[in-house]
């Protein structure tokens, strides 16, 4: 059964073998060159410093995926409002892992100031929006023709679920 936990330095290997697996090779980012380690510490170290959680899903001793969240937008009034991301190792997607990743950063937002969770998808990806949809995020935007990568425009879908109803504080 596969179990998530904190993400720790010595996870970012695996890590950086899943985001190029998935990010570079597949539209699910639209990152054109593969990061690095070097790249994915200084990420890693910029969104746990200010207590943005960086998960990864454990299968039998193997990293098979990882989840984050962190700012949507830099400015201060943004703060309520976070951006997730989700990334799964091939031979494991449609498993459930998704669904356990995304349902932890959800359950870590709660009590942390998070009002709103955006994800941002491309519009070709209908199984990412089908899956965003079934954890209860609702389609609010799409910027057409918003990115280019492998030679083709892609729409931008924005999906977004509220975390905590409650007033401003």
């Amino acid at each position: 059964m596969p179990t998530i936990r904190p993400a720790r330095l010595h996870d970012l290997s695996a890590i950086t073998e899943i985001y190029n697996e998935a990010g570079v090779g597949t539209t699910a980012s639209w990152a054109l060159e593969p990061v690095t380690l070097e790249d994915r510490r200084a990420w890693f170290m910029s969104l746990t410093r200010k207590d943005y959680p960086v998960l990864v899903l454990v299968d039998a001793d193997s990293i098979v995926g990882f989840a984050s969240y962190g700012p949507f937008r830099p400015l201060a009034g943004w703060a309520p409002t976070v951006e997730h991301s989700v990334y799964i190792r091939e031979g494991y997607r449609s498993a459930g892992g998704g669904r356990m990743l995304l349902n932890a950063l959800i359950d870590y937002a709660r009590g942390r100031g998070v009002r709103t969770m955006v994800g941002v998808i491309d519009g070709a990806n209908d199984h990412s929006v089908a899956f965003h949809e079934r954890m209860g995020f609702t389609q609010v935007g799409r910027i057409e023709e918003a990115g280019l990568k492998f030679g083709q425009w892609h729409d931008a879908v924005f999906m977004a679920r509220k975390i905590d109803d409650g007033p401003p504080s």
